[in-house]
Parts: structure tokens; sequence; C-alpha cells
């Protein structure tokens, strides 16, 4: 009798745990279908939805369903591409069959590079303190500096582009460059959102 009553209270047990497990994953399995819509409509309003999602989607849990968590991530996805690409170029221009030209269009792209990245730093501290008072000034000085990455990322290509610049060193840096400033471009599309849903919540107000 006592063993029937332990495997009763056993199965019991197994039932509850069983059942807590299955709520559990469908709230999380409903949160995360949430998240994915979330980043999937905000990232249809980019000019590169697709490059947008596949950046985005691996910070779902960070991201939920938080318009400044999606720009402040986006940011850092774009200053994390630049810092790779900066890293790529810096690399190219320290090899020793470069023709003067060459190498001059690549020390030009190191130094876009290096400022690109700066640019990107200074909107993700701006980014930071977006929550406290003039949100206007801020969100200004966010997307000067988002558009200034993006300057720099053109001034490099066009470097590059020059018929001074050829085969793989070309190809290598054009082909990170661009891969950067698309993630930026996104970025920025992003920001813009986040700034007219601020004007229209506070017009409503």
């Amino acid at each position: 009798m006592e063993g029937y009553r332990t495997t009763v209270t056993l199965l019991a047990a197994i039932a509850v745990f069983v059942l807590v497990f299955n709520t559990n994953m469908e709230t999380c399995s409903a949160a995360t279908t949430t998240t994915t819509k979330f980043i999937q409509t905000s990232c249809n309003t980019t000019t590169y939805p697709k490059i947008c999602i596949k950046s985005l989607s691996s910070y779902s849990n960070k991201i939920k369903t938080s318009y400044r968590m999606l720009c402040y991530t986006a940011l850092t996805v774009s200053l994390k591409s630049a810092a790779k690409t900066s890293t790529i170029v810096t690399n190219l221009s320290r090899r020793h069959d470069l023709k003067p030209s060459e190498a001059a269009a690549v020390k030009d792209c190191v130094e876009d590079m290096g400022d690109s990245i700066d640019e990107l730093r200074q909107s993700l501290k701006e980014m930071k303190n977006l929550n406290g008072t003039d949100f206007d000034n801020k969100m200004s000085n966010i997307k000067t500096w988002v558009s200034a990455a993006l300057t720099d990322d053109d001034t490099c290509m066009e470097g590059v582009d020059d018929e001074s610049l050829k085969g793989s060193v070309r190809t290598t840096i054009r082909n990170n460059v661009v891969s950067t400033a698309q993630l930026t471009t996104n970025a920025l599309a992003i920001v813009n959102s986040l700034n007219k849903k601020y004007l229209r919540r506070r017009r409503s107000h």
C-alpha cells in the first residue's frame, strides 16, 4: 500500500512538472514569436531588410520589443562590423607588395574606418543617455554621428574604386566596407524610425 501511494505521489509530481514545463515553453515560444515579428517588422523599413533581420535576430533575447534596445543593438552590430573591417584594412596596409598609389589609397581607408568607428561609438554613447532629458538634441546628435560614419564608409569605397587599386586588395576592402555600410545604413533607418515614433507619441499627448 505504501509503495502504491509513493508511486501515485511520484506520478502526480511528474504530471505537475510536465504541465508547468509545457506552460513555460508555450510562454517562451510566444515571447520569441513576438520578438521575431517585432524585429522583422522593424527591419522591413530599412534599405536592406534581409541583412537587418539576419544581423539582429541573434540578439532577440536582448531586444525583446524595445525600440531603443533595437536601435542600440543595430548600432552595436555596425560598430563591430566597422572594427572588423578596420582590422582587415589595417593588415592590408602593412603589405610590402603594394604600389605607392595603392598604399596611399589603403592608408586613406584606414583613416576613414577609424573615423567611422569613433563616430559610431559617439552615437552609442549618446544612445545610452537617451532616457534622460533633451531627447530631440540627443537624437539629432545620434543621427549626425551615424550619417558621418556612413560618409566615411563611402569615402573609403570611393578611394578603393579608384583605378589605382586593383585585384584582391580592392575586392577584400570593398566587400568588407560595403557590408559595414549596409549595416550602418540599416541602423540609421531604425534610429529614424525611433525618432518618428517619439514625435508621434509627443503630438498625441
